[in-house]
């Protein structure tokens, strides 16, 4: 890597820091934030999300938006929610669920690594998406929501966060949505603060786990300072984003299910029959928890099956081709119901693991008709993929525990 940094955080006071913050802003929609924060005034969604303080007329695109969530981020700061560190510094953050723990540094990678290839992507963004979170970061002039990364386990890393985190005191420690309890230490000792940057040099890339959008504006954001400041030198805040970096095997990838409507002359049967040609089919007494890769379930309105998709249709050769959210696509989805483009087609739905087999069914019975549910996709495979240079197919991972926003915001200027 080129440069891991420290940084000067605004962030919560001790007392504020569970109330401020809040899941992010892409995991639910703008009625659901509104429901999260009627009764606190300082959750981070009122920046993240600033729609949701406004007239529901008012569209999420809208300049408006944009400008009430500076608005709202500068009134944080006056009235004393948030406040700048005056000294750079590294935090650990450690997020522990079903006694199940990952600590990763939270830093400010350089955005010249991921021009370079060093931060590595495995998805496509939306144009839209991307755009909404380049005005943003440049109209607050600030990185809101962290990038989740992950690199592969370094010792030096491990060592460093261990023994900093058993001989120190955490600065906030709260349980939070799902019962996730997050912990964070500040890490200003000068030493410490070396040799973290030291360690993170010898790493040799960075993985982009979640957050491609935000990375993607976070660099468009970088260039488009640098074009309006023609001298820079490469030091300037502008030229970093905020990230919390994770050692990949403490981290733990969830389904990521597919959800599909009603289509026309396609019943239960007949999808069974199609299925069969390239899926061993069998029907299930109960909801279908695949066990291992290339094994799927299907639920058609209420009812479910195991498939296990036959030999003839899975290519282990290929990184990408042997994914089962590939194998799906290719064989299911575009073949059966004309989805081509599931990041667009509004026939197709996604519901992350964390949100259980039975919201599946109860959603074939509702809204949608089919869904189909997935084995998930492992680090490896996502390592692999960005390693070679490759994009996997849209919505193959689902990472939890969420890193919440609003713990730490790294100013641009």
């Amino acid at each position: 890597m080129k440069a891991v940094r420290p940084f000067k955080a605004i962030r919560p006071t001790e007392e504020l820091a569970a109330k401020v913050a809040a899941l992010p802003y892409d995991v639910m929609n703008s009625d659901e934030a509104r429901e999260m924060v009627a009764e606190n005034p300082y959750s981070f969604l009122h920046v993240d999300k600033a729609e949701i303080d406004l007239d529901k007329s008012v569209g999420i695109y809208d300049a408006a938006v944009y400008a009430k969530a500076k608005e709202n981020l500068d009134k944080l700061v006056r009235d004393g929610v948030l406040a700048q560190d005056e000294k750079a510094s590294y935090f650990i953050y450690k997020l522990t669920v079903d006694g199940r723990s990952q600590a990763g540094i939270v830093a400010c990678p350089a955005v010249d690594d991921y021009l370079a290839g060093n931060i590595k992507k495995h998805e496509l963004t939306r144009a839209d998406k991307e755009e909404d979170r380049v005005r943003h970061v440049d109209t607050l002039d600030a990185n809101t929501g962290p990038i989740y990364l992950a690199h592969k386990p370094s010792t030096a890393l491990a060592s460093i966060t261990s023994d900093w985190m058993a001989a120190h005191s955490p600065i906030y420690s709260f349980v939070a949505d799902g019962n996730v309890e997050h912990t964070v230490w500040r890490v200003d000792d000068d030493a410490v603060i070396s040799a973290i940057s030291l360690a993170f040099e010898a790493v040799p890339a960075l993985y982009i786990a979640d957050g491609h959008h935000r990375c993607a504006s976070a660099v468009r954001v970088a260039q488009k300072r640098r074009s309006e400041n023609p001298d820079y030198d490469g030091s300037e805040e502008f030229n970093y984003f905020l990230a919390v970096i994770f050692p990949s095997d403490q981290l733990e990838i969830m389904d990521y299910n597919r959800l599909l409507s009603e289509k026309a002359g396609l019943n239960e049967a007949s999808l069974v029959g199609t299925l069969e040609e390239n899926f061993y089919v069998k029907r299930a007494d109960a909801a279908v928890k695949p066990a291992h890769s290339h094994e799927f379930g299907l639920c058609y309105k209420g009812s479910w099956y195991k498939l296990g998709a036959k030999p003839s249709i899975v290519n282990e050769d290929d990184p990408v081709e042997k994914l089962d959210v590939a194998i799906l696509q290719r064989n299911v989805l575009t073949p059966i119901f004309g989805i081509e483009d599931p990041r667009t087609d509004k026939r197709i739905d996604f519901a992350g693991g964390i949100r259980g087999l039975e919201y599946l069914a109860e959603r074939t019975k509702s809204d949608m008709a089919v869904a189909f549910s997935m084995y998930p996709t492992t680090i490896d495979e996502l390592m692999d993929i960005a390693d070679a240079g490759e994009i996997m197919p849209p919505k193959s991972t689902w990472f939890e525990p969420k890193l919440l926003s609003g713990l730490f915001i790294h100013k641009l200027s």
